[in-house]
């Protein structure tokens, strides 16, 4: 038997959500109260760079399995599953996530259930919200069939596609069977990759997302301050990685020193889990203390800049490569880009800027700032050349030509792109990180 499938939200989560599932066959419409946005996707216009997704859903609407909307009404009666994918933002007085579009869009959910309904949580939500989610809709349907089942996301920008269709798991939160039944029957072709799926509780589920991005963001803060480190005793922090990743209980992924983490994850779920744990009566030092190690390492990377300057930029020109907070997206959510540019604009350094996919995004938010065509067009005049984001673009630069046109030869490469001896034989000034 086919299911009916409605995802509420079209960011990254729902989106990429709803077009995967329909491209593996389900019926499934896609709802945003943001009519420009839908109407934006019914003529194939994405609201987010995503490798292959423009693709997807050009398919899967031609071929009538995805469909989007702006009226709930029109596909929440005849849905067996209806996915809550909302964005959960950083309240900015507590660091909690704002549950007000979760909230919302339960309310118009219950008043349009007809026939039992699995109704899934995919956004990251505090632990308890399955519990209010519940109540919530018994209090606005008390006829209302349905359950509440937690499914938390662990896609990855850039890659979501991918991380979707191959997880590494899929996490069901429910202890009602019926439900269970439907979500075995909704991710069964994942059973064919031997996809480990753990079935718990929905609390448990619902902190084992919040867990998962801290421990990871733990590792990101715990190389970087290991670059430091490096950085002071003589040492090469890409060795200490390899030698650390080659332990499988530590593991090779996100261990890469760089300027610090940033998107839409991480920075959001790290705070909403401190202030679940302050809540809870159990504060994490440990999340507190990432989230402020990373913070620190954004504002100085800046600081990085300068001393490859000789101290001052004040009245020098910086061209800064990569503005999203990683390649392969045009997120520049919490990216460390912005608040480098901005030290340096504050330092006194004007700034050229270019990132092959974050520029309208970045038009926004920045001010005083030249942007650029390619690289080339941003290393034109410019004193130093710092590589922010590791876009792919970036890694076979031609240093005879950027010779030519920079007013002086200094290379701040904060992704350890390239080798600081391959870049000292082009007649540059290397600077790169944790590299003592």
């Amino acid at each position: 038997m086919s299911l009916n499938i409605t995802i509420i939200g079209t960011g990254y989560v729902g989106l990429v959500t709803g077009v995967c599932f329909s491209d593996l066959g389900y019926t499934v419409t896609c709802v945003d109260t943001n009519a420009a946005k839908i109407d934006g996707l019914k003529r194939g216009v994405m609201p987010i760079f995503e490798t292959g997704l423009s693709e997807m859903v050009r398919k899967n609407h031609d071929l009538g399995r995805l469909h989007f909307t702006t009226d709930l009404s029109e596909c929440v009666p005849d849905s067996d599953v209806v996915f809550i994918g909302v964005g959960t933002p950083t309240n900015p007085v507590d660091g909690s996530a704002d549950l007000q579009y979760v909230h919302s869009a339960v309310r118009d959910v219950a008043k349009n259930l007809n026939g039992y309904t699995v109704v899934v949580n995919k956004s990251t939500v505090p632990v308890g919200t399955g519990d209010a989610v519940e109540a919530s809709i018994r209090e606005a349907n008390p006829s209302a069939e349905f359950a509440v089942v937690s499914n938390p996301e662990f896609l990855r920008e850039g890659v979501a596609i991918r991380d979707f269709k191959r997880p590494d798991r899929v996490i069901i939160g429910t202890e009602d069977e019926r439900s269970r039944s439907v979500m075995e029957q909704l991710y069964r072709p994942f059973f064919m990759n031997q996809t480990p799926i753990l079935y718990t509780d929905r609390r448990t589920a619902e902190l084992i997302k919040y867990a998962s991005n801290a421990f990871l963001a733990t590792k990101i803060a715990f190389i970087n301050e290991m670059a430091d480190l490096c950085e002071a005793l003589g040492a090469d922090v890409s060795d200490v990685s390899v030698g650390m990743g080659l332990d499988t209980r530590i593991g090779k992924k996100f261990l890469n020193a760089g300027p610090g983490y940033g998107g839409s994850c991480f920075p959001k779920d790290t705070k909403a889990l401190l202030d679940i744990s302050k809540k809870a009566g159990k504060p994490s030092a440990i999340v507190a203390e990432v989230i402020e190690s990373n913070s620190r390492r954004k504002r100085s990377m800046a600081d990085k800049v300068v001393a490859a300057l000789d101290g001052d930029v004040s009245g020098k020109t910086v061209a800064v490569l990569g503005l999203s907070f990683k390649p392969q997206t045009d997120d520049t959510r919490e990216t460390p880009a912005f608040p480098i540019i901005e030290a340096l604009q504050d330092k006194g350094a004007m700034i050229r800027a270019f990132d092959p996919e974050a520029m309208e995004e970045s038009r926004h938010a920045l001010k005083e700032v030249t942007f650029c065509k390619d690289p080339y067009d941003c290393a034109d005049g410019a004193h130093a050349l710092v590589i922010v984001t590791e876009w792919e673009d970036f890694r076979v630069l031609d240093f005879d030509r950027l010779a030519d046109m920079m007013a002086s030869k200094v290379m701040v490469d904060l992704r350890n792109v390239y080798e600081a001896g391959a870049v000292e034989a082009e007649g540059f000034r290397y600077t790169g990180i944790g590299k003592g």
